[in-house]
């Protein structure tokens, strides 16, 4: 089974920038759903913070980045081939597709049906109308 990234209801509180009392409110209410430990404890899953966090803070788990044209996705191909690899992401009807280091891919443990984010830096944005 994969490892789930789970945080105590104060660690995700401190997270949505809400108190600890009004999560364990929605807790209770089914608004965000939990896994129970052992011991009757509520964990929640960071996929289910994710659903409530702005996509900039959706990804906040790990390195903070000044990058603000983040598009949120799922992973639906990852080609590694030599140096390089291919990942294609879905973000609702549009793929993405970005050529990275097959190295970063190792170290991202991409996988197909992960969720992912492309973080776009260019200096020039094109617009097209069809």
């Amino acid at each position: 089974m994969a490892s789930v990234n789970l945080l105590t209801p104060r660690q995700a509180a401190e997270k949505l920038g809400m108190s600890y009392p009004a999560l364990k409110h929605w807790i209770l209410a089914g608004r965000i759903k939990t896994i129970k430990t052992p011991g009757g404890h509520h964990r929640i899953p960071q996929g289910e913070l994710n659903k409530l966090l702005p996509p900039s803070q959706a990804l906040a788990a790990g390195p903070r980045i000044s990058g603000r044209n983040q598009l949120i996705g799922i992973v639906t191909q990852v080609k590694i081939e030599g140096l390089l690899a291919k990942v294609v992401l879905a973000i609702g009807d549009q793929r993405i597709t970005s050529i990275i280091t097959a190295d970063a891919a190792r170290e991202l443990v991409l996988k197909k049906g992960d969720t992912a984010a492309a973080l776009i830096k260019a200096t020039e944005v094109m617009i097209v109308r069809p």
